[in-house]
């Protein structure tokens, strides 16, 4: 009757180190894995020595260094972004937003930008940038 026993201890002995693999390959990929999102396309913006940073809530706009204009990971024209930010300032009269530009970006592009969303009412604009060094 004790054979049947020992058998069972030996599965049970035989199943850890397949537990432990498993658990280690988990820790692995979620400390590797990507922990931030993903802008909609490919933005360097320029460096500067500027230590104000802002908040993880407000709207982020990117403008891509072909003029292209993105939020909300999605790409838009002009009008729909007047549409999205006023939507973002129905929902909350302060809302702050964040142009993320390109260094390579025509600055009259991002100018313009910041022009259409000064007229839709927005009482606050930050350009995004770099340390330098980064």
């Amino acid at each position: 009757m004790q054979l049947p026993i020992q058998k069972q201890e030996e599965e049970a002995d035989t199943i850890l180190p397949l537990i432990n693999v498993v658990f280690l390959l988990l820790i692995f990929f979620i400390m590797t894995g990507a922990m931030h999102a993903v802008d909609y396309f490919n933005v360097n913006p320029p460096s500067s020595s500027s230590e104000i940073q802002g908040s993880l809530d407000d709207t982020v706009i990117l403008v891509g260094s072909d003029g292209r204009i993105a939020i909300d990971n999605k790409e838009v024209d002009e009008a729909d972004l007047q549409l999205s930010i006023l939507d973002k300032l129905a929902a909350n009269a302060g809302t702050v937003v964040r142009i993320k530009a390109d260094g390579r970006a025509d600055a009259a592009r991002v100018v313009e930008i910041m022009e259409l969303i000064e007229a839709v009412g927005v009482g606050r604009v930050m350009l995004l940038t770099l340390e330098p060094g980064e």
